[in-house]
């Protein structure tokens, strides 16, 4: 438990009071940052660092005197009932994590989350909230994860999610909804990258099957454990996310159970089936012109009423709603018609059916559609992606040229000098040279080695010496070849010092 200001100095808090005047400098920077009135610790909480846990207290009513200093709070397992608007004095900047799970909570007023603006992760799994109303989470517009799991949700209202714009995990699994929430993707100003959603055990008979085929791509949607209707669109939807594996339904096949639909007459019937192996298949078609794309495994005589839908490169359409003027029709038998092609229209069709089959590993239920010539379609294709990798080779060309020019710039210049004879007798270069050779034929033994190089070190003789005695070299080198720097390891200047005499 984090003690307060007075316990520090030895002082017993008097009247509401925590300091006294002879010790206002110690209290200022004991408490500099952290307000006394703020930083205390309420009894019944644990405080450490930026985590302040009320949790287990059995608390009806939420503590006033938090610390605002909090990162995280949890105030989980207790009973409280509601969360007011004024539920915390003042806010909470810091607040990344708020736990208010296992509780009763069945009302949150309008705008009780504008005190923590900074919120992160909200934890409201098994409470008692019974509908989500607009302005509900209000100035979270930074939150990444909620979770209302194990909740009696049952309606969700419009505008419940519009200010989370950063939202990508959302639990709402164990409630009991009988809509899917669609308007967490269109609604505006809802979440924009939402990338988990988890509907699991709620009481869904339908969904929105051609909306589903245009999110399923970026968006991870869990289903199961709900008393799903097993028409021909959901077959369909189900067989194309086992072909396309996806995590969400192949993680929990067996908990998908579908029953039939109380209807007379059967939900689904394999004529007009194909018994033909579903081969990738590419059609090809002049720019404006009619293109008809039959669908993978489906005969031509496919049966009235099946719903096919067709994943386009930019939308999902289906044969049971068709508008005559459209640009894309699919018709009854489920071919796919693409009226006035444009080269925009060049890419890979999907196309979702209930074939009731098994998909082998090679089969494919997707064909390529492309419209102009070869050469025509990739350049359009490539035409969205041209930018960025323009940008990457220009970048690329231009840092090589740089390194080819420093690299010039070093050979030149950072070549070791020639020392020449001077005409007092004495060597040039000055200070000490440092030799490099790469010859192995013309070195000594008592050299020493280095990575394949020998390096010989030369101190340098005072050219106007008092003493009239000769110079004589630090070292006899006998015969020593120059290399210059940065040749590639290979190239050597051929100067050779044969009179060790010469050397200083």
């Amino acid at each position: 438990m984090r003690p307060n200001a007075s316990q520090l100095l030895g002082k017993t808090n008097v009247g509401g009071s925590l300091c006294s005047p002879a010790s206002a400098a110690l209290l200022f920077l004991l408490c500099l940052g952290f307000p006394p009135c703020v930083a205390t610790c309420p009894p019944y909480c644990l405080c450490t660092s930026d985590i302040i846990s009320c949790s287990g207290r059995n608390l009806s009513v939420l503590p006033l005197d938090l610390p605002s200093y909090a990162g995280r709070l949890d105030l989980g397992h207790n009973a409280l009932t509601s969360l007011p608007t004024d539920w915390i004095p003042q806010p909470f900047d810091r607040l990344a994590t708020l736990v208010l799970s296992r509780n009763s909570i069945s009302q949150i007023e309008a705008n009780a989350f504008t005190v923590t603006p900074h919120l992160l992760h909200l934890d409201l799994s098994s409470n008692r909230l019974t509908v989500l109303n607009l302005s509900l989470f209000t100035g979270l517009k930074e939150l990444k994860e909620l979770l209302l799991f194990d909740n009696q949700i049952f309606q969700i209202n419009p505008g419940a999610f519009s200010d989370l714009h950063s939202l990508q995990r959302l639990y709402l699994s164990g409630n009991r909804l009988t809509a899917f929430p669609l308007g967490l993707y269109w609604e505006p100003g809802g979440p924009r990258n939402l990338t988990f959603l988890d509907l699991s055990y709620n009481r869904l008979s339908k969904v929105p099957v051609q909306s589903l085929l245009s999110l399923t791509h970026q968006n991870g949607i869990y289903l199961q454990e709900n008393p799903l209707v097993c028409d021909c669109a959901l077959l369909a939807l189900l067989e194309y996310w086992m072909w396309k594996q996806y995590r969400p339904l192949v993680d929990f096949r067996g908990e998908y159970p579908c029953r039939d639909d109380s209807e007379p007459g059967p939900v689904y019937s394999q004529q007009g089936v194909s018994g033909v192996p579903l081969e990738s298949q590419t059609y090809q078609e002049e720019p404006g012109k009619w293109l008809r794309v039959p669908c993978p495994g489906l005969a031509s005589s496919a049966q009235e009423g099946l719903v096919v839908f067709w994943v386009t490169p930019r939308t999902v359409v289906n044969s049971s709603t068709n508008d005559p003027s459209a640009h894309l029709i699919v018709l009854p038998n489920g071919t796919l018609e693409i009226r006035g092609a444009l080269l925009d229209d060049s890419g890979t069709y999907a196309c979702v059916a209930a074939r009731q089959r098994n998909y082998y590993p090679y089969e494919s239920v997707e064909v390529n559609v492309v419209v102009g010539n070869l050469s025509t379609a990739s350049a359009s294709g490539l035409a969205h992606r041209s930018g960025a990798e323009h940008f990457n080779t220009a970048f690329t060309t231009l840092a090589s040229c740089v390194v080819s020019i420093i690299l010039v710039l070093l050979y030149l210049y950072l070549t070791p000098c020639r020392c020449r004879e001077s005409r007092g007798g004495t060597r040039g270069c000055g200070g000490r040279a440092i030799i490099l050779c790469s010859d192995p034929r013309e070195v000594e033994s008592g050299q020493r080695r280095s990575n394949g190089k020998r390096v010989a070190f030369l101190e340098p003789q005072a050219e106007d010496s008092e003493i009239g005695s000769p110079k004589t070299p630090a070292m006899n080198l006998g015969h020593v070849t120059t290399e210059g720097i940065l040749k590639n390891g290979s190239r050597t200047v051929g100067q050779t010092l044969t009179d060790p005499a010469h050397m200083a």
